[in-house]
């Protein structure tokens, strides 16, 4: 069974309907909702930064802002390395605008007219496709492993830095930059003296590098809520120190990219 979590970005309008997919989403371990927004457009940055498996995309947005022929339309112009598969939800059945879904990039429409359509029903038909989702996305002319150096390594900065954002490092303090390029060259040569490494890049002292990083991860678990902590950070945290090490941080994602095949 594959284990790796289905990630889900929501744009929907309806706020009972938002609430109730995160509800029975939160009961699922291997689905997690990344982000939710009303807006098209923000629905647009939201895919470039947080690159999720699935889209779920209400086709009308009355209550927020575009809508998702919008955000169709506006995908084919990311040119991301591989396109979540999307889900539309709709209250519409004009044929012609249906089928007009279809042609721009729609992987499957539910009905919400449909008497049997409902939060669960919408997250548990994304369990039942979760292996197609992740094999579509491994054999896609556009996956990881076809790639140039280039392209996979701003895909795996992507990847890393939403990691970042889950634990709360703020992409404003001077270690997240660090701490991004520090697991992306380590994943490529686990060799030491990483900090050393970077201190030639940015004609900083290694020990100035090493501190901001140190500093980034200590705040995050300082300010962060715990159990935003506990779902996206895995690994064992010492109980004498209470936060990672710069080291034991940077390897737990150097691991994380590596079970994801990458």
């Amino acid at each position: 069974m594959d284990e790796r979590e289905l990630t889900i970005l929501l744009v929907e309008d309806d706020k009972n309907a938002c609430r109730d997919i995160q509800n029975y989403a939160d009961t699922i371990e291997e689905v997690r909702i990344t982000g939710v927004t009303n807006n098209s457009n923000e629905a647009l940055k939201l895919t470039q930064h947080l690159l999720p498996d699935v889209v779920i995309l209400d086709l009308e947005l009355h209550h927020g802002g575009g809508n998702g022929l919008f955000y169709l339309q506006g995908l084919k112009a990311l040119s991301l390395p591989r396109n979540p598969y999307i889900l539309i939800t709709t209250n519409n059945s004009s044929i012609i605008t249906l089928e007009q879904t279809r042609n721009l990039g729609a992987d499957f429409i539910l009905a919400k007219y449909e008497s049997e359509y409902s939060a669960q029903y919408v997250i548990e038909f994304l369990r039942m496709m979760k292996a197609t989702i992740f094999s579509a996305a491994s054999s896609s002319t556009d996956s990881p492993d076809i790639m140039s150096d280039d392209q996979r390594d701003r895909r795996l900065t992507q990847r890393i830095q939403r990691e970042l954002d889950f634990v709360g490092i703020s992409p404003k303090a001077i270690g997240y930059q660090y701490l991004t390029d520090a697991i992306l060259l380590t994943y490529h040569d686990p060799a030491p003296n990483i900090c050393r490494r970077l201190s030639e890049k940015y004609k900083k002292t290694d020990v100035s590098i090493e501190r901001a990083m140190q500093n980034a991860i200590n705040r995050a678990w300082r300010i962060s809520d715990p159990d935003d902590l506990l779902k996206h950070y895995k690994a064992r945290v010492r109980a004498d120190k209470g936060v990672p090490t710069m080291m034991e941080f940077v390897y737990n994602y150097v691991n994380v990219l590596k079970l994801e095949n990458w």
